[in-house]
């Protein structure tokens, strides 16, 4: 058995029409994307959504959900209709188990496991009929240079596409690491982006509600990710050491990072007024709140802010680095708070212990308290 977000496509009558339906357990992500799709409505007698079948657009559906879930076409591939398995329907591709339990058992995330599982099988029904443990090196460069041709597709992608396939080969058979020795994208170096101190004051100030306000100050003042702000437990936040607790971040490693002083009393509001049960930020029915809606909230509120440029959650975690090295931090220390491995080796790395942090200051707290809007922010929120 394996962990991963499915959905399944099924033939249905519903109201005297031929529907598609598109079954999933409930991700208000997943809802979302089914409704850019176009024409997709909701049935609560098959508790589905669903699409008029001569309205269904199967590659739109498999191009939105790729590397979020896998698509069970099993349903629609039995039935003999034109239409569907012939102009529509990618021939179903069955992945080894071995496959997934050995993703399991790494413990990869499950956007990685959905990431791997669709490009293996995109893998595999490009070498339909062969043998897997007989195709050759050439072949698979060979596979990886048509699809940068025909889909012009980036260096990450690439990348992605490659590991999954390394996967299979080295982790899964347990063959000899340079048995796949495929051919690298060159590495894009690019300076990132980030924002001023005053543009981050500025979207905390206008942000347009007290929980828009808290997703904003936590990810900027303690360099979270996106994925880490989401997984954040409330025992991860500990008052009393001034401190965050990152559980699994990037690389399945565990760190801690700074609890701004901020953040930290609009937190103890913020507990008051939401009553979290489990999770730091949580969405209806005490789940885990959306990626979706974070990037959409910081990127809204930039906007308000008339902040330069597109604000993505990343970008707050990189101006808070780049805001710790113009403060004098030391770069070691800085990589340690955001959970980066070394170019060279680990051991360059000094561990962040509890003094360590308790001497560093998160630079929204000195934003805040060079232009006194720690109260008056916090007396705003409530």
């Amino acid at each position: 058995m394996n962990s991963y977000k499915n959905i399944k496509l099924s033939f249905c009558t519903h109201r005297e029409n031929e529907v598609v339906l598109v079954s999933f357990n409930y991700d208000k992500e997943f809802i979302k994307i089914i409704k850019n799709i176009g024409k997709a409505k909701w049935s609560q007698t098959n508790k589905s959504w669903y699409f008029i079948k001569t309205d269904f657009d199967l590659p739109a559906i498999i191009n939105a959900f790729k590397g979020k879930a896998i698509l069970d076409t099993s349903a629609i591939d039995n039935k003999q209709d034109n239409q569907l398995t012939k102009s529509h329907i990618k021939q179903r591709i069955k992945i080894p188990s071995s496959y997934y339990d050995m993703l399991d058992q790494k413990r990869y995330s499950d956007s990685t496991k959905a990431t791997y599982t669709n490009y293996f099988e995109d893998y595999i029904r490009y070498f339909h009929g062969r043998t897997l443990d007989d195709i050759t090196v050439e072949e698979i460069n060979g596979y990886i240079l048509k699809l940068i041709r025909k889909q012009n597709m980036s260096a990450s992608q690439q990348n992605q596409r490659i590991n999954s396939i390394k996967f299979y080969y080295e982790k899964v058979l347990g063959r000899e690491k340079l048995y796949v020795n495929i051919n690298r994208p060159r590495g894009v170096k690019s300076l990132p982006k980030v924002i001023t101190e005053n543009e981050v004051s500025k979207m905390i100030e206008v942000a347009s509600s007290f929980k828009n306000k808290i997703i904003i100050a936590l990810i900027y003042s303690a360099g979270l990710r996106r994925a880490e702000l989401l997984n954040l437990r409330k025992e991860d936040i500990i008052f009393d050491k001034r401190m965050i607790f990152v559980r699994s971040g990037k690389g399945n490693r565990d760190r801690t990072t700074v609890l701004s002083e901020y953040a930290m009393e609009i937190y103890r509001v913020y507990l008051e007024r939401y009553k979290p049960n489990y999770w730091v930020l949580e969405g209806p029915n005490r789940k885990k709140y959306s990626a979706t809606s974070i990037g959409n909230i910081v990127k809204k509120t930039a906007k308000m802010a008339k902040v330069s440029i597109e604000v993505t959650p990343h970008i707050l975690r990189h101006s808070f680095a780049t805001h710790l090295l113009e403060q004098g931090v030391d770069l070691r220390y800085i990589q340690e708070l955001l959970g980066h491995n070394s170019s060279t080796t680990t051991e360059i790395y000094t561990h962040v212990s509890q003094r360590s942090l308790a001497n560093i200051k998160s630079p929204l707290d000195r934003i805040l308290d060079n232009n006194n809007l720690i109260n008056s922010n916090i007396e705003k929120s409530t």
